[in-house]
C-alpha cells in the first residue's frame, strides 16, 4: 500500500518489519516488540538515516542493509541475536522539562 494513517494493525500482526530508517518507523515498530529490517536509503539528507540504523544495530535492536544486500540480510539474518527493546520512559523528560523550565 502507498499510505494509511496508521500502521498499528499491521505491526501487530508482523512477524516480521522490513521499514525505511525514519526514527518514527523504528520506534514505532520496536515498541511493539517487533523484529526489525532497516533498509537504508542513502539518498536522503546527507545520509541521516544510516546514523540512526547504525546505532540501533550496534546497540542490538536492528539489523540493517540496503536495497542491494537486501536479500542476502533476509538470507543469513538471526533474529533470534535482536534484543528486546525498552520501554519509553516519558515521566523523566518530563521532569527534565519541569526543571529546565523551573516548574519544579
Amino acid at each position: 500500500f502507498r499510505f494509511k494513517d496508521s500502521l498499528a494493525e499491521e505491526l501487530q500482526s508482523a512477524d516480521l518489519v522490513i521499514s525505511h530508517a525514519g526514527a518514527g518507523s523504528c520506534l514505532e515498530t520496536l515498541e511493539k516488540g517487533k523484529p526489525l529490517i532497516v533498509v537504508i536509503n542513502d539518498k536522503l539528507m546527507d545520509n541521516h538515516q544510516l546514523e540512526l540504523a547504525k546505532q540501533l544495530h550496534r546497540d542490538g535492536y536492528v539489523l540493517y542493509c540496503n536495497c542491494s544486500t537486501l536479500v542476502e540480510t533476509l538470507q543469513s539474518m538471526d533474529l533470534s541475536a535482536l534484543k528486546p527493546f525498552p520501554p519509553g520512559q516519558p515521566e523523566k523528560f518530563a521532569l527534565f522539562l519541569d526543571k529546565v523550565f523551573g516548574l519544579q
